[in-house]
């Protein structure tokens, strides 16, 4: 496995540094524009909420992108946080070789 050993920027900070502020687009504006709350906007801008799979598919019909893209960058973000919060995970066996499983 891969392991990125930079922390991953949070897609909010993509979302305010990419879109929000470009555009001269407030958390409020947005969350209108969406059709979400502030509140849960607020969250994901600062860090503290998750892009769901909803709220992709609304980004990406507001900013003309790929729902894919929202959800790569958290999923991004949240396997390098599971990776710094618990080392759990390395001591499991590995059970198939992805060469084994390749010739199934």
């Amino acid at each position: 496995m891969r392991v990125i050993k930079r922390k991953p920027t949070h897609p909010g900070q993509i979302l305010k540094e990419d879109y929000l502020e470009p555009l001269n687009l407030t958390i409020t504006e947005l969350s209108r524009a969406l059709g979400t709350s502030r509140k849960t906007l607020s969250k994901i801008i600062n860090g503290r909420g998750s892009i769901t799979p909803e709220m992709a598919l609304k980004l990406s019909q507001a900013f003309d992108t790929s729902p894919e893209f929202w959800l790569n960058l958290q999923t991004t973000y949240d396997l390098w946080e599971a990776t710094q919060k618990s080392s759990d995970w390395q001591a499991i066996s590995q059970l198939v070789s992805n060469e084994a499983y390749q010739a199934i």
